[in-house]
């Protein structure tokens, strides 16, 4: 858990970038990001010198000799951050402009570089040598405080709060997913340890570092000391696209500081011809766009054979059942219209997942789940791609509260609904006889066929109407006299003071 002093020291570098001009929060993010793999350059190729020097190999520092950018050549050794961060503000700030940011583009050829290909379009935005010298200072501090915490993800939680910061900002808010409800999808889903995931519209990277997160706490003996499971954790376990290249490097940063050396993070428009992925993952999770409208000619012919749209949220569900192999599993995460929708293309989504493969769950969630950026209701829908059918009953479950309250301020409160509902998906064979006036339930697929594969839980829920009891009219219109006749009493009091 990050400590109040890493949180403080983090507030003091964002403060120092939003008095140089610098606010929107992506822009921040992705400076720090740049600076904290150039810290990490200088660590790792410290760290694999020391490594070589024990075990008696030769090693050649990526820092050695002279480095030529264009047609100037500098001692390498003044690129590595443990040097010129003793330079004075001015040099420092020409080193890290001139010569630091071109150095990192390079490194592109280097396979030892796992970070370098998300920095081949770096661009250094700190405007003055003042303002770099303040944020190298302060990151030494946040990395010599997260050096001494005993936590093995350290790097991960300065990394989540400074995400949370754009939550914080009111802007770009819509970019991410609240982190209890990525962390409860990926408990209904479980994963393990030869899973191959993916989330085709990625972002920050926040459902994959959760799953990785996942594992690491459920699964560690059985990845981390079998090596070819290791290296599957660490190369092939995870994919994540987007079209934000910016939120690709953010992404990518992400999972690296949570430990995953090597992640597929790639530019990828997922909904078009681009996207050549078939059959291929066993685990989706995702939240993709909601509003939105594609032109046709954008979208993959794949697609479109399935089911003709422009809406995103459709066609992102009809990419899912294309990229998951037999067997595979989605978790995500729709707007409610998704549900209930009458149009051509609503159903016929709808009745491809319940039809021709395994439609599992449907959670209702409330709708100020992504207050305060956004009040629409969602739910998150949990299937299996057979495309030979499966479906028996479909699980609802209406879930009411989250943990946090549903206004704009998103404030702790005692209920929370999720450990409920990951107990309950957990043993599905307990749910088949609740009643319809409960939060959970099973639905028939016969059932749901008769009612146009509507799958809104509103559709299905049984509410209970109390009785309440009135009194008789003429006892009502007795207590309206009785208290006129009051009034009136008591104004006529009021006059006689008055007229004293």
């Amino acid at each position: 858990m990050i400590t109040g002093e890493v949180k403080n020291k983090i507030d003091r570098l964002w403060d120092v970038f939003a008095s140089s001009g610098l606010v929107n929060p992506l822009e921040v993010i992705e400076q720090i990001t740049y600076l904290m793999f150039i810290r990490d350059l200088d660590d790792a190729d410290n760290k694999r010198a020391k490594d070589s020097a024990l075990l008696g190999l030769s090693f050649k520092s990526i820092f050695s000799g002279e480095v030529t950018i264009g047609e100037r050549t500098i001692e390498g050794s003044q690129l590595k951050w443990s040097v010129f961060k003793d330079f004075p503000a001015d040099k420092m700030y020409t080193i890290m402009q001139e010569w630091v940011f071109p150095f990192i583009k390079t490194l592109h050829s280097d396979k030892d570089s796992a970070y370098s290909k998300y920095m081949d379009d770096a661009i250094f935005k700190l405007p003055t040598p003042l303002v770099l010298s303040k944020v190298v200072d302060l990151l030494d501090e946040i990395y010599k405080i997260m050096n001494e915490m005993q936590s093995s993800d350290a790097r991960g939680d300065v990394y989540e709060y400074l995400l949370s910061k754009i939550n914080q900002s009111g802007r770009n808010g819509q970019f991410r997913t609240p982190r209890h409800i990525i962390r409860m999808m990926v408990e209904l889903m479980d994963p393990s340890s030869d899973e191959m995931i993916c989330d085709p519209a990625c972002g920050t990277s926040g459902f994959l570092v959760a799953a990785a997160e996942y594992l690491k706490e459920t699964k560690k003996e059985e990845i981390f000391y079998n090596k070819e499971k290791k290296e599957h954790y660490m190369s092939h376990m995870f994919y994540g696209y987007d079209m934000d290249r910016t939120m690709l490097r953010i992404g990518a940063m992400n999972m690296m500081t949570h430990g995953i050396e090597n992640p597929f993070i790639e530019y990828r428009d997922s909904l078009s011809d681009q996207n050549m992925d078939k059959d291929k993952y066993s685990l989706i999770l995702a939240n993709p766009p909601f509003k939105g409208s594609l032109d046709y000619e954008s979208v993959s012919n794949d697609l479109l054979k399935v089911c003709k749209t422009k809406k995103t949220e459709l066609l992102f569900l009809n990419l899912f059942l294309r990229m998951l192999r037999i067997g595979g599993r989605c978790a995500c995460i729709v707007p409610d219209g998704v549900l209930f929708g009458s149009s051509k293309a609503h159903k016929t989504i709808r009745k491809e997942i319940v039809d021709n493969n395994k439609l599992e769950a449907v959670i209702s969630m409330p709708s100020g789940v992504f207050k305060p950026y956004a009040g629409v209701s969602t739910a998150i829908l949990i299937f299996t791609k057979t495309e030979n059918g499966g479906t028996d009953n479909v699980w609802f479950y209406d879930m009411t509260a989250d943990g946090l309250s549903l206004d704009d301020k998103r404030s702790e409160v005692k209920e929370n609904d999720i450990p409920d509902i990951i107990e309950r998906f957990k043993h599905l064979d307990k749910e088949v006889d609740r009643k319809r006036t409960e939060k959970s339930f099973m639905v028939s697929k016969k059932e749901i066929e008769d009612n146009d594969y509507d799958l809104s839980i509103n559709k299905y829920k049984e509410v209970v109407y109390e009785k309440v009891e009135y009194p008789a009219t003429s006892e009502i219109l007795a207590n309206l006299r009785s208290i006129e006749a009051e009034i009136s009493k008591e104004m006529d009091e009021l006059e006689k003071l008055l007229n004293k």
